[in-house]
């Protein structure tokens, strides 16, 4: 267990840049890009008659009751949401490509060799890649992520200050915490979804002997592209929408957060109210998603992939 904690603290290290300054990074820019936002609209707002207001138009002026102030604050709650997820885009591209080069650039620059000599089986250290990607990833982003959403309400509560809100009142009404926690609470889920996607890519960085990228995005995509082909000549009755949704969306885009959620029921009733939106991206909504067949079969398949990859390097020589 020892060895394989610094086998995962290993991967962080020399991925720093990865996966601790992009999410850091972006986390920041996002923040700044809002700020320069509310300035602008504060700036606008001063020339003409524009008001600044939250919640569907509301003059903050005015009084607020509490269903309103529920409301701001699912709002607020969901801003933090969005800069969690888009910190998590970010490192979701990350990963892409950590799964990607994790295998191959070992045996191009030949530092296997060195890896090898040393008393590591290769079950391990792949694992550690696995690890890194679908648990290491996620948790330093949600971190990040939570921290520029947390930044955020700080900023629009004090914004909203400004315009005669009470913003003790506004940032009793959002629940930070519950944010952070239910982040936290998704990322086994995350790591169970990503498999496929990790799978794939770990597998095309074990077995191709140059050019993993291309091997890995082409075959999924002109395997689809022949599937809609005999669909549309009428030939064999093959389901083209279920191939794409299925085969090549997952094998390459699985590593997207809150790809399950498409499975679960949709939004029907007052889809502009932020509490019923919130109440849809939360944990039951999310883990719905265990009931699924794909989820698992999605699962096996990428254990699957995995156990091919560290097959192939075991055997795989270049030379």
């Amino acid at each position: 267990m020892k060895t394989f904690y610094w086998l995962v603290k290993r991967e962080f290290w020399e991925h720093r840049g990865g996966f601790f300054w992009a999410p850091l990074i972006s986390g920041g820019v996002f923040l700044v890009l809002n700020i320069m936002a509310l300035i602008t609209g504060e700036v606008l707002g001063g020339r003409g008659s524009t008001h600044f207001n939250i919640a569907g138009g509301l003059n903050l002026n005015g009084h607020l009751d509490a269903d309103m102030l529920g409301k701001i604050g699912a709002g607020l709650d969901i801003a933090m949401y969005v800069a969690a997820g888009l910190v998590l885009m970010i490192m979701a591209i990350i990963v892409f490509f950590y799964c990607l080069g994790s295998l191959y650039d070992d045996r191009r620059d030949r530092s296997i060799l060195f890896w090898k000599s040393l008393p590591i089986s290769n079950r391990d250290t792949v694992l550690s890649k696995v690890v890194s990607a679908t648990i290491v990833a996620p948790a330093i982003a949600c971190l990040f992520g939570t921290c520029a959403g947390l930044l955020l309400l700080l900023i629009a509560a004090f914004t909203a200050s400004l315009h005669g809100l009470n913003m003790w009142q506004l940032l009793m009404n959002s629940h930070p915490l519950m944010v952070a926690i239910n982040l936290i609470t998704l990322i086994p889920l995350y790591a169970i979804w990503a498999l496929p996607t990790v799978g794939w890519l770990m597998f095309c960085s074990a077995w191709t002997r140059s050019k993993p990228f291309l091997w890995a995005l082409l075959a999924p995509l002109a395997a689809g592209v022949i599937v809609s082909w005999f669909g549309l000549m009428g030939l064999f009755n093959l389901g083209s929408g279920w191939f794409w949704k299925n085969i090549v969306s997952r094998m390459l885009l699985s590593l997207i957060p809150g790809g399950w959620i498409r499975d679960t029921t949709p939004i029907d009733n007052e889809p502009h109210d932020p509490s019923v939106l919130l109440d849809h991206i939360g944990l039951a909504h999310n883990y719905a998603a265990l009931a699924s067949p794909d989820l698992w079969i999605g699962a096996v398949a990428g254990i699957a992939l995995i156990t091919t990859a560290i097959w192939f390097r075991r055997w795989r020589d270049d030379s």
